[in-house]
């Protein structure tokens, strides 16, 4: 009976995939039919296997060309994305999304980081999505709208990075770094820290062990895991160098971004179990410049200390010479300046 079920769903789902490309093929312009057919055929309903790789090559390919054909491409892409109630539709359109990311051309990237014209850090707007027809289906809803929050952190860490985390084509930063300001430099670890933290809001894989399309996603995810690890260490091995320049403002700020990252550890170890020399390296970099923050806060403490006993000497100083000065005030102006000449008088005698 169950083979029957999934077999009928099968069938269910080629009718659809030919009735959108006949539509695709009615309503489309001819310029922009090449595009809506490859979108198609990588966003397929069958639900066995993740989008195919000669697809997204065509598909990548397609979008290397103009601005304009680009633009239409991801337009298109978003509209499949946002039309569709099938989960496995949306999953494979956020796969997609993420290779564009990973690995494709510069104005096809370019393109995706500008949309929506009007911007927002939800716009890919399925965290309402939900695909009611079976418990599997429903289950995989909420690995949807975590994988397109996820995406959208994605985008916005890059945006703030200024290219595409993980990206074949992402510029080497190493050399540049030196020349940020701390400000700059605390923004970027804190948009990767928040990267790190809407990753370890990752469903439970144990529920569908053997989800295809479920694997792709992770490996995805494990992969920028790795090239955030990198960044981090970057960043974090130049606050080293420049430790005693930083203000007790940025080293609050800093120390707070850090024990964010280390409450995410024993979560990131259960879903990338694979140890990497990177990841360890970040581990030990963490608690070292945690300590040396906290030894720095001591030597602020004990600074702001030393400079209030001075201040507080002087006004007691200060003080004490008022209390003389009080003591020999007159009632009057009138009265002082009578009596001025005659105490000097009185003085030589």
């Amino acid at each position: 009976m169950g083979k029957k079920i999934l077999t009928l769903r099968y069938l269910i789902g080629a009718i659809k995939d030919k009735a959108s490309q006949s539509k695709a093929a009615f309503i489309s312009k001819p310029s922009s039919f090449s595009l809506h057919l490859a979108v198609l055929r990588a966003t397929t309903h069958a639900p066995s296997s993740p989008p195919d790789d000669h697809h997204i090559s065509s598909l990548l390919t397609l979008g290397d060309s103009s601005r304009a054909t680009a633009s239409s491409l991801i337009v298109i892409i978003m509209d499949r994305l946002h039309r569709t109630g099938d989960s496995t539709v949306a999953l494979k359109c956020l796969l997609i999304i993420h290779q564009i990311i990973k690995r494709g051309p510069f104005i096809l990237q370019d393109q995706l980081s500008i949309f929506p014209a009007t911007g927002g850090r939800n716009y890919l707007k399925l965290s309402a999505f939900r695909d009611g027809a079976t418990a599997s289906r429903f289950t995989i809803s909420a690995w949807i709208r975590f994988y397109s929050r996820y995406i959208e952190s994605l985008l916005y860490t890059s945006r703030i990075l200024g290219y595409f985390l993980s990206s074949s084509s992402s510029r080497n930063t190493d050399d540049k770094i030196s020349t940020f300001l701390n400000s700059d430099l605390i923004r970027d670890v804190d948009s990767l820290v928040q990267l790190i933290e809407e990753t370890v809001k990752l469903p439970d894989s144990l529920l569908l062990d053997g989800n295809k399309l479920l694997y792709e996603v992770i490996g995805l995810l494990c992969s920028d895991y790795l090239s955030t690890v990198n960044e981090l260490l970057i960043r974090l091995s130049e606050f080293k160098e420049r430790l005693s320049c930083l203000s007790f403002g940025d080293s609050v700020e800093l120390s707070f971004i850090l024990k964010r990252l280390e409450g995410c550890k024993e979560r990131l170890s259960v879903l990338f179990s694979v140890k990497k020399p990177s990841t360890e390296l970040l581990w030990c970099s963490i608690s070292e410049l945690s300590l040396k923050i906290d030894n720095l806060k001591v030597d602020f403490s004990k600074r702001k200390l030393i400079t209030f006993e001075k201040w507080s000497e002087s006004a007691r100083f200060n003080n004490r010479v008022m209390k003389f000065g009080d003591s020999v005030q007159f009632s009057s102006g009138r009265y002082e300046m009578t009596n001025l000449p005659l105490m000097i008088v009185e003085g030589r005698n």
